[in-house]
């Protein structure tokens, strides 16, 4: 059965209680390795990038794969990687929420750019912000335990 779908999200995770342990230079090996996750679930990844303290995805994802299982391979994968690579001796986990937002194509390369441009952006608004502006735009009543919760 073939599908013709265009299922565009922005998804976004932050570490454990939003610690700052994703140390800027390993930050590349940690991308590429997420990246080779999402290629493994046959989606397309468009841009990934983040912070100290959380990650900004754009992909594509392919109609077999859930949503909530592709955001879970991914943060536990990684997460198991990102202990063992020894790059992020402080990183204690992902945090257990995350934000999906969709989008449609005509709206890929604003989003492209935005999460391009994380280091800049955040020079002018910090996480917490960042993710409270994105839950309004997107009508998503937002429980402030999203940033400090982790049970």
């Amino acid at each position: 059965m073939s599908a013709y779908r265009q299922i565009l999200y922005h998804i976004i995770f932050r570490t454990k209680y939003s610690e700052k342990s994703i140390q800027q230079e390993c930050s590349t090996d940690l991308y590429k390795y997420i990246w080779g996750i999402i290629k493994n679930k046959k989606c397309v990844l468009f841009r990934i990038n983040g912070m100290e303290n959380h990650i900004h995805i754009l992909s594509d994802l392919h109609p077999s794969v859930a949503l909530a299982d592709y955001v879970k391979d991914i943060k536990v994968s990684s997460a198991k990687w990102m202990k063992e690579s020894g790059y992020f001796p402080d990183f204690k986990g992902w945090g257990v929420k995350y934000c999906a937002l969709t989008y449609s194509y005509k709206e890929r390369d604003i989003i492209i750019q935005y999460i391009k441009n994380q280091r800049e952006h955040h020079k002018k608004e910090n996480f917490q912000d960042e993710i409270k502006r994105l839950f309004e735009e997107h009508s998503i009543n937002m429980d402030e335990k999203w940033f400090w919760a982790d049970e």
